[in-house]
């Protein structure tokens, strides 16, 4: 996975960041979702990197970066948090502006990033996911028992790593199949990478105080952001078999946030869009970002 590319691990002020990078040409730096890792990206990002310098990091607290030790408010593992490690080792890598996509958890932190750090982004791609606020506040029967994990994961007292802990390959497994198009969407050496990681007691810890603060302080940090929006270009691309086609007006519901154009479209597939239809999304992104 990932010929060409480069594994290298940058120092930010909260954590240390594992990445891979290759290519050439404009910045790009792809977001991994939960609970996954950089990984995700192994069928999209080398076609990407024909036009792009591209950037695939792990999260703090994912993968192969950093777990550092959260705090009552879990402001550790908010998604201002995340978003400024994202700022500092584009920085460290030469990237003062750069184009930027995100997926699931990563989308958000993406998201997170185009408010605090406008002058960065050029371009911002968010997949198969609406804002954390309006997720919430739109919250039925239906969508709870689609998104049960967001209310399992932010019970506190270690609850869900506890549970989780006992089998991990199943849990993930059980995630990854039931909200894609099935297991064999995935590469046996990507699963593999999943099941290495998600074994780790740190990151399972680690991603449900990504949670938690989803839950809590990136609220907080949502609300004051009302009035504002995001500023640059944005594609929206969801899967149009899973939830977000279901519950919720995608493009409506960007443009909302949006001070600059909206466009995208529903793939068809589950979740895992870099995964379940691979040419699709990366076709979709290279003429987003180079147009």
């Amino acid at each position: 996975m990932f010929e060409g590319f480069e594994i290298r691990e940058v120092d930010a002020a909260g954590t240390r960041i594992h990445l891979r990078v290759g290519g050439s040409g404009p910045a790009l730096l792809l977001l991994h979702g939960y609970p996954q890792s950089h990984v995700m990206w192994h069928r999209v990002a080398p076609r990407l990197a024909e036009r792009f310098t591209v950037v695939c990091p792990d999260l703090r607290g994912y993968g192969d970066s950093g777990k550092p030790a959260s705090d009552p408010e879990h402001r550790v593992y908010s998604k201002r948090a995340s978003a400024s490690d994202m700022v500092e080792v584009m920085a460290a890598l030469g990237h003062e502006r750069f184009g930027l996509a995100g997926h699931d958890r990563g989308g958000r932190v993406a998201h997170r990033l185009a408010l605090d750090h406008p002058e960065r982004v050029v371009k911002l791609a968010v997949l198969d996911i609406v804002p954390t606020r309006t997720v919430f506040r739109a919250t039925d029967q239906a969508l709870a028992t689609g998104y049960f994990h967001w209310f399992f994961l932010i019970q506190p007292g270690s609850l869900p790593e506890r549970m989780i802990g006992v089998d991990p390959d199943f849990y993930l497994h059980w995630v990854l199949g039931r909200w894609g198009t099935g297991l064999k969407a995935f590469a046996p050496e990507a699963l593999a990478e999943y099941e290495r990681c998600f074994r780790d007691p740190a990151v399972i810890h680690a991603s449900c105080e990504d949670y938690r603060a989803a839950a809590s302080i990136d609220l907080v940090h949502d609300e004051a952001d009302l009035e504002g929006g995001i500023q640059c270009p944005v594609l929206a691309l969801w899967g149009r078999r899973g939830l977000m086609e279901r519950h919720f007006d995608v493009l409506a519901t960007w443009r909302e946030r949006s001070a600059g154009p909206v466009s995208g479209r529903a793939l068809d597939c589950g979740h895992f869009l870099p995964e379940e239809r691979p040419e699709e999304t990366a076709g979709a992104l290279l003429a987003f970002f180079a147009g």
